[in-house]
């Protein structure tokens, strides 16, 4: 398959295009994503010296393929590692030791984001941000719309919200979230028993919505942690981490936390006045942290993450089975576990699976 088409810049897209690119020489490989960056839900922001991610925290080192990648294909320079432990606290605000201190957490001096940047940096695609598709198509050698079953010689086409047209693909990756990939596929041109059955089981898969506060303090916090995760799912805080443990995200002598709401709390709120969401935060953060200062923050952002993370699995079958079609799906909810080393291993199998054609 020498043109590729994808959906979507977030990790796993970024590694699949980084194999097809360095083991099918003359593929042409078309990215279409609708926003402005690179990485998906792995975000980097900056605010004068301040650098941080807010959405990703790190990535782990749970993948040999993923490791591999980082420390050694790809450029390491710049790779940090926050080496302080994660810490619990519970719906009482109890805080524990309780996470091993020992495994990876890894970021860049520039952010999560370097990873899709170093990716792509190294292939020849051609990049569309702010490009949003609204209508897949299958079509035959002439371009008309074809019903597609397998081995059909039919293509793949994209329409952007501006009209244009992108390919025709021999293979098309759809990297999105899975409810905004069943939507895309629920209006698809494309008359295929398969479709609805795909539409059906991507639409099965749940995700849990996250809301983010940062907020930024003029002073350092003495505390021996990362990063506090709440175990029993019964606060309204799910996750506090501190960037100034990632090396060059953050001048010494100050804090800036990432501070994730939990689900349950974050889809009641998610539509609120992000002022309102950002203080109710920042007190609840004072409160797990026994520092009344942290309900006062200097400077604020906040994001809204409305599918954050994937709670299972996609079924499997279907998936197969659309290879068959030259469609692929990929990303955490695709492997089945919404983390950032998960997606970027399944981006390297379904780059794998384009190239060799299986």
């Amino acid at each position: 398959m020498t043109d590729v088409g994808i959906v979507g810049a977030g990790a796993g897209a970024a590694a699949a295009a980084f194999v097809i690119d360095r083991t099918v020489p003359d593929a042409d490989v078309t990215v279409v994503e609708k926003s402005g960056g690179l990485c998906g839900r792995a975000a980097t922001r900056r605010h004068d010296d301040l650098t941080y991610d807010y959405g990703a925290n790190y990535l782990k080192s749970d993948d040999d393929r993923v490791v591999e990648l980082i420390t050694e294909t790809l450029d390491d320079e710049g790779l940090v590692d926050a080496s302080e432990p994660v810490y619990t606290f519970d719906a009482d605000e109890e805080v524990s030791p309780g996470r091993d201190a020992d495994e990876h957490k890894w970021s860049y001096r520039r952010g999560l984001t370097q990873i899709a940047k170093r990716l792509f940096g190294r292939t020849d695609a051609t990049v569309h941000r702010r490009t949003r598709v609204e209508t897949v198509r299958r079509v035959d050698g002439t371009g008309a719309a074809d019903g597609g079953g397998a081995a059909d010689g039919g293509r793949w086409e994209v329409d952007d919200a501006d009209g244009e047209t992108h390919g025709p693909f021999d293979a098309l990756l759809l990297n999105p979230p899975a409810p905004q990939t069943a939507d895309l596929l629920r209006t698809a041109e494309w008359d295929d028993p398969l479709r609805e059955t795909l539409v059906e089981a991507i639409g099965a898969v749940e995700y849990g919505s996250v809301w983010t506060a940062v907020l930024h303090y003029p002073f350092a916090l003495d505390v021996p942690y990362y990063a506090l995760v709440n175990t029993d799912k019964e606060h309204a805080v799910g996750w506090i981490s501190r960037e100034e443990c990632k090396a060059g995200h953050v001048p010494d002598g100050e804090t800036l936390l990432v501070v994730q709401a939990s689900d349950a709390w974050s889809a009641a709120h998610y539509d609120d006045d992000p002022a309102e969401n950002v203080a109710a935060l920042a007190a609840h953060t004072a409160d797990i942290l026994g520092d009344e200062r942290l309900a006062d923050p200097a400077w604020t952002d906040h994001q809204g993450w409305r599918y954050a993370l994937p709670e299972g699995g996609v079924d499997a079958g279907p998936v197969d089975s659309a290879r068959d079609a030259g469609l692929y799906l990929l990303g955490d909810w695709v492997a089945g576990e919404g983390r950032l080393h998960a997606a970027l291993a399944n981006g390297l199998d379904v780059g794998e699976r384009v190239a060799y054609g299986i």
